[in-house]
């Protein structure tokens, strides 16, 4: 099966992290009700609390200047709805969107779009971003602090059979993945190569976060 990361430098951040909130006495909050994106965080011992975000998802793509941009407020908002429902603690929100061109790819609401999605993403390269937004709060109406970043990662596909497209959506896993396939899933026999993290593809760039919480952190008296 597919491995996690557990090398020394994984570890130390990990064991950073938890000390720098005990020291501080607060807990992680996911603002996501993603099963991925909690299995990536359990599957590597993190602690942490599920808070999804009501957050609508409702922003014009037309008023950002880049998908990367879209992808961070996203996140960010995700964050600051959770941070506003608890007294205190480090929120983690992410979004993660599919990109070809200049046109964004989110979840499919119907077998038909996450079909016509597949049949643009086939034999083709996109990128794969997950903006991330922590919101780290002390205490109850003090003020929080904010800190986003992405990651971007190039993904592959092979040239397919209409056929095998439709047998993969089919099976109902494109309908609540960006760009109507799951990485880590039966979607990765879409994908030829990737380059770049594939912890960002399947929803929450790993390295990256645990670089980002430890930084939030060490910043915070």
């Amino acid at each position: 099966g597919k491995g996690f990361p557990r090398d020394a430098l994984t570890r130390a951040m990990l064991a950073a992290i938890r000390r720098r909130l005990l020291a501080i006495d607060l807990e992680i909050y996911l603002a996501s009700g993603s099963p991925r994106r909690r299995d990536i965080l359990n599957n590597v011992g993190f602690e942490f609390h599920v808070k999804p975000s009501s957050f609508p998802e409702d922003l014009d793509k037309t008023k950002f200047s880049h998908p990367t941009e879209y992808a961070i407020e996203n996140a960010k908002r995700k964050a600051e709805d959770v941070s506003q429902q608890i007294e205190k603690g480090l929120v983690i929100g992410a979004d993660t969107i599919v990109v070809l061109g200049n046109q964004i790819f989110e979840k499919p609401k119907t077998p038909e779009v996450a079909m016509e999605m597949l049949k643009c993403l086939n034999g083709c390269t996109h990128k794969v971003i997950t903006g991330v937004a922590l919101v780290l709060k002390q205490k109850k109406d003090a003020t929080a602090k904010l800190k986003t970043f992405h990651v971007t990662s190039d993904v592959m596909f092979s040239q397919m059979e209409l056929e095998f497209i439709q047998d993969y959506v089919d099976s109902g896993e494109p309908l609540d993945k960006a760009g109507g396939y799951g990485i880590q899933g039966l979607g990765g026999t879409l994908v030829e190569c990737i380059h770049g993290d594939f912890y960002s593809v399947e929803g929450l760039p790993l390295h990256a976060l645990c670089r980002e919480i430890l930084n939030i952190l060490q910043t915070t008296a």
